[in-house]
């Protein structure tokens, strides 16, 4: 069952020469791992790669009915990064949800709404860099953002869902799986209690699907009471990607209305 709880989420690795930080650990051992391994592994998921293409879908049942989703997420080192939201029932033309950061400013886009926002990167809490703070009190510091509390940011950046969910219920290695033609580690949490009220219930459980290979989360599925509430997974990855300069050149339409 669980380890000791795991609370290195925000733990500085070493530098390389060029001054980027590193991978803690470079690969995963052989057989399973420990779950501090693979969380440390996941930490560092983003810095093993250049850039990166993903797609994820994402099907949710709630009080409201089902919903689905496509996120298509593409970054680039060192703060490039653009996701795009769209109900694949309605189409992607007019039909999406847009994020795109060039690691100064943030805009956004609702093609369905017309209506788009442009922002500084939000600014982090000063003062979390302070060695004497535990580890649960301090948080990831992303090489490439993405929105904050999305599916694409705890993908690619687990550090902070290993220590603050699956490290608060009783969790376990159940297993292997193939996402997406890749090699997964299967991680179950029963109980997971650092989540929203709704759901803080002892018949709630998480398997969360790691990448044996960079760590990245590729499957995301929960249920309570035995139904399924959400099965977010991974359908398409391409680390490394070739990507065009103009992957993240975005321009609002004539038009547009722009919010603050």
């Amino acid at each position: 069952m669980s380890s000791p709880a795991w609370t290195a989420a925000s733990a500085a690795t070493a530098l390389t020469a060029g001054g980027r930080r590193k991978a803690e650990l470079v690969a995963l051992p052989e057989g399973v791992p420990s779950l501090a391994e693979l969380f440390t592994f996941a930490r560092d998921a983003e810095l093993r790669f250049d850039t990166l293409r993903m797609r994820i879908e994402d099907h949710v049942a709630g009080t409201r009915g089902d919903r689905e989703q496509v996120i298509e997420a593409t970054l680039r080192h060192p703060g490039e990064a653009k996701v795009v939201t769209a109900d694949p029932n309605l189409g992607t033309a007019g039909n999406y949800d847009l994020w795109i950061s060039d690691g100064e400013t943030v805009r956004t886009w609702s093609a369905q709404h017309g209506k788009g926002t442009q922002r500084p990167v939000r600014r982090r809490v000063v003062g979390l860099e302070d060695p004497d703070f535990p580890g649960s009190s301090t948080v990831y510091l992303p090489l490439t953002a993405l929105p904050a509390e999305s599916l694409p940011d705890a993908f690619v950046h687990p550090g902070g869902l290993c220590q603050n969910v699956l490290g608060t219920g009783q969790t376990w290695i159940s297993g292997t799986s193939d996402e997406a033609g890749r090699e997964a580690l299967v991680v179950t949490c029963d109980h997971p209690r650092s989540i929203g009220i709704a759901a803080d219930r002892p018949d709630h459980q998480l398997q969360v699907s790691f990448d044996r290979e960079t760590g990245l989360i590729l499957r995301l599925f929960e249920t309570i009471a035995g139904g399924v509430t959400r099965d977010a997974r991974v359908t398409s990855l391409t680390p490394n990607a070739q990507l065009t300069p103009a992957t993240f050149h975005f321009a609002f339409p004539n038009g547009a209305t722009l919010i603050y």
